[in-house]
């Protein structure tokens, strides 16, 4: 008698392991076509521009480098990756998505994060289902969303927050290309010149402890940042919401 053993290969991905269809998830859910309405943002670099303090694309980088080491980048990571370790646990969601709406600095901020987050959660439960997206609050901060919703769908912590942050920069350099004005070329030195940024931000988050809700790491000292984001809600004629 001749057995037949059929094999069936897992879809899937290994613990830990990026895949073509982690990658192809990523590029969908933090591309400029995934409607958040990340467009119609500019988090304060409309007044910082207006006010002179960037004005080229020297003073763009440093400006955006600087939210990603010790500001408003740093902190979305940080609460990025609990959520992402959060699993299915919903109080501790609940709690997460609460600090990340008071840790904003400005209305527009938290006007922001919390639009962003809740268009990623409709958009993110009809278009790419998975089990353990339903944990997420109705409202829901950006970066909690991404992370809980990366995690539902196996995907690693390294390669979201490089994602994530990808899209921080590349829609903030949009937006400088609007208002400094900077041409396509410049646009794209710029994010050049911020992947090592990204990448040793990331080396960072993904070394925290996040056993938890130890959130010591969270914090900023880019008060111009901040500063610009609380004139913005006075500016009297704008492009972008906030």
């Amino acid at each position: 008698m001749t057995t037949t053993t059929t094999m069936v290969m897992s879809t899937a991905p290994a613990a830990g392991m990026t895949t073509e269809g982690s990658l192809y998830r990523l590029m969908a859910w933090l591309s400029p076509s995934y409607p958040v309405g990340a467009f119609s943002h500019s988090h304060g670099l409309e007044w910082a521009v207006e006010t002179g303090w960037v004005r080229d694309r020297v003073a763009l980088i440093d400006w955006l480098g600087q939210l990603l080491e010790a500001g408003s980048g740093w902190n979305d990571a940080v609460i990025l990756a609990h959520a992402h370790a959060a699993g299915g646990d919903a109080p501790r969601l609940a709690g997460l998505n609460d600090l990340a709406r008071a840790n904003a600095p400005a209305k527009e901020r938290r006007i922001e994060t919390m639009a962003q987050g809740t268009a990623f959660r409709l958009i993110s439960e009809s278009s790419w289902p998975a089990p353990g997206l339903e944990v997420l609050p109705a409202d829901v901060a950006y970066p909690v969303a991404v992370g809980v919703t990366a995690a539902a769908h196996d995907i690693p912590l390294a390669p979201t927050l490089t994602a994530y942050l990808h899209g921080f920069v590349a829609n903030l350099v949009s937006a400088a290309q609007r208002l400094v004005p900077l041409g396509q070329t410049d646009g794209q030195k710029a994010i050049a010149a911020l992947m090592p940024v990204v990448e040793a931000v990331v080396a960072r988050v993904t070394a925290l402890e996040l056993a938890g809700d130890a959130f010591e790491h969270l914090g900023g000292v880019t008060l111009v940042s901040d500063i610009a984001a609380m004139r913005h809600e006075t500016h009297y004629t704008r492009l972008f919401r906030t």
